[in-house]
């Protein structure tokens, strides 16, 4: 903007008040000039005439004035007022300008070369091992593997319930419901499906392991063929049971039960209850098929007890097929 005019190099026109004030200036400038032009032409007449006084008997005041006469016309005090004042015009012209731009919406205008301004802060690698971000992100369990038979931690005992009249067969509400339905669907049929073991601890689980393993002098991996370890049995869980066939005794915890009709109208109807066969054949646990082993997975807590582990967790290396009769 060129100081006093009113416009900006853009051919935009300002608030009228710096207009205002360019003219003040010009009139208080007029003024001063002809109060010194005045006092000038009286001391030239007096000199003249002989009237002027020695310049030691002057009055201070009156001196300042006679020495002014030699000096240039327009004084450096008047220059550095009237500079002044056209400063604060241009000032405040150029605060009315950038108060319009910004009202207007338009760009503010490019920062001066030389004057950088600091970069907005951003997130860094460093910002996602905070403990917030550490407790936003998912944890998948990774369940582990032992002999063919995977992890799992006992069922809470205020979650069980009695199966059989004498209470020694038990399972979790919503599997041993589900299950009755089953059994009474089976018996509307003429099929009898007998429960023989339901949930078991992991203090169960080890004497079922290591004190027939010790009796029969096996190795662990020949006793994991037919029972599993203690804290990797399905029996945990609350949810898995070993059927049998009522009409068909003999065949209780053998691959024979394969023959009764129990298991046929197993393999036709469990579905419709929630149960699964644990172990078919080929599963990718590697474990012997097990046609009496079933498992409910009927509502959200059983099937994530089942099917929520990590993908990458692998059987043992030359692992062999197992044949877990009391998993």
């Amino acid at each position: 903007m060129t100081p006093g005019t009113g416009h900006n190099n853009h051919g935009q026109t300002h608030n009228p008040t710096g207009r205002q004030h360019v003219k003040l200036g010009k009139r208080l400038q007029r003024v001063s000039d002809l109060e010194h032009d005045q006092v000038g032409k009286e001391e030239m007449d007096q000199a003249k005439d002989g009237s002027l006084p020695p310049i030691d008997d002057v009055p201070e005041a009156r001196r300042e004035l006679v020495e002014s006469d030699q000096r240039p016309a327009k004084s450096g005090r008047t220059w550095l007022w009237l500079g002044g004042g056209l400063g604060a015009i241009a000032l405040l012209s150029g605060g009315l300008l950038l108060a319009s731009v910004r009202q207007a919406g338009l760009s503010e205008p490019e920062p001066i070369r030389g004057i950088t301004t600091p970069p907005e802060p951003t997130a860094t690698a460093a910002d996602s091992s905070t403990p917030d971000a550490a407790a936003a992100a998912p944890l998948v369990p990774i369940q582990k593997v032992l002999l063919g038979h995977r992890a799992y931690e006992d069922a809470p005992a205020n979650d069980l319930v009695a199966l059989t009249a004498d209470g020694q067969i038990r399972l979790r509400q919503a599997a041993a419901d589900k299950f009755q339905d089953m059994a009474a669907a089976a018996a509307a049929e003429g099929v009898i499906l007998v429960p023989l073991s339901g949930f078991r601890s992991q203090e169960d689980q080890s004497r079922l392991f290591f004190e027939i393993k010790a009796d029969r002098g096996e190795t662990a991996s020949t006793r994991a063929e037919v029972s599993a370890p203690p804290g990797y049995s399905e029996h945990h869980t609350g949810y898995a049971l070993d059927i049998g066939d009522g009409r068909r005794p003999a065949t209780d915890v053998e691959p024979s039960f394969e023959q009764t009709e129990a298991y046929r109208w197993l393999q036709q109807n469990a579905a419709y209850y929630g149960f699964e066969l644990s172990f078919d054949r080929n599963n990718p646990q590697g474990v012997a098929f097990e046609p009496w082993h079933w498992r409910f997975v009927g509502d959200r807590e059983s099937l994530e007890t089942f099917y929520q582990t990590d993908t990458g967790e692998t059987e043992e290396e030359g692992a062999t097929p197992r044949t877990a009769d009391n998993e």
